[in-house]
């Protein structure tokens, strides 16, 4: 009977790619050379390719003959970074899953950090720095991600969110069971489990090319964080309703009050209409947000799908066309 002590787990890394025909077969090499060095682990990689304009497909084709381990997963369209993470965790099968980056900036040969980690009875780990070498707008992004991610979705405020993580599989089978229309992994990861923690790993810059992230991705990354998750902006806004009604109504006392005293004094069409265009603009502000969780509920019923799969090589599209 064979040693249960001697059997490999299975570590699965998942990777979105996107614009990364010249980054990426170095990023899949570190992660072979690494995992050669941890016996007790093997290992697969799957490579989900967002529709990229580039050559990242035939790249990703061509790793996927010249290693059994390897599979891909090519996109009908482009459908964003956490419909690709959602894609290549449907197709995952190991103990653990590591999600990292296609660019290399993203220390593939310290995983084993992050493992060991998981290893001490963590159920999700993400890897923190102590110098990104991202531009000044992504770190600006980045915190605002931060911050979102801590009001809205109750982030712990020493636990730090980034691109590079690992999961236990149960965290993964919770995780893939969200079959809606605007998937945000963050928040998947925060609904399952809050037994995380941080480990510290190198950041490297970029060897070529920009982030894919532009302010229009960030801001419905953000919107789409928020609004996903939590009632909170819904709560938020019947706050600011109450304390605009609020201060309408001391504002009205205070005019009446005035009046009397000094019947003199000119009723300010200034005034009021300073009034009404804040009150409105309050009105329309909770009015766009009711509708863009109406909007959502909408899309959701219409069983829009998180991603359409084109091809899939070495694998098989297991829950990708909603």
């Amino acid at each position: 009977m064979e040693d249960k002590d001697n059997i490999k787990k299975t570590i699965s890394f998942v990777i979105p790619c996107y614009r990364s025909e010249h980054t990426l077969e170095n990023v899949v090499a570190e992660i072979c050379e690494t995992m050669g060095n941890l016996e007790q682990y093997s290992h697969e990689i799957i490579l989900v390719n967002d529709c990229s304009p580039d050559g990242t497909w035939e790249v990703i084709r061509r790793l996927c003959q010249e290693n059994g381990c390897i599979r891909g997963i090519n996109f009908a369209r482009n459908f964003g970074q956490h419909a690709a993470l959602m894609a290549g965790l449907r197709q995952s099968v190991g103990e653990y899953v590591v999600c990292l980056d296609d660019d290399g900036q993203t220390p593939a040969d310290e995983v084993g950090k992050l493992l060991n980690k998981l290893e001490e009875g963590y159920d999700a780990v993400y890897a923190s720095y102590a110098h990104k070498q991202h531009s000044l707008f992504r770190n600006l992004g980045s915190k605002v991600n931060e911050l979102m991610t801590r009001i809205m979705l109750e982030k712990p405020r020493e636990l730090y969110i980034s691109s590079y993580f690992a999961v236990r599989r149960f965290v993964v089978e919770d995780m893939i069971r969200y079959e809606n229309s605007y998937p945000y992994v963050i928040g998947l990861v925060l609904r399952a489990t809050k037994n995380i923690t941080n480990v510290e790993v190198n950041h490297r810059e970029r060897q070529e090319g920009s982030s894919g992230y532009t302010l229009k991705k960030l801001l419905g990354l953000w919107f789409n964080g928020f609004t996903a998750f939590s009632v909170k902006p819904l709560r938020i806004a019947t706050c600011i309703g109450c304390l605009s009604a609020g201060v309408g109504f001391l504002y009205g006392l205070y005019t009446i009050v005035k009046r009397l005293f000094n019947p003199q004094v000119p009723m300010g069409f200034s005034s009021i209409m300073a009034a009404i265009v804040f009150f409105g603009g309050m009105i329309m502000i909770m009015l766009g947000l009711i509708g863009e969780y109406i909007g959502r509920i909408y899309i959701s019923l219409n069983n829009s799908p998180q991603y359409v799969i084109r091809e899939c090589i070495n694998g098989e599209d297991k829950k990708g066309n909603l």
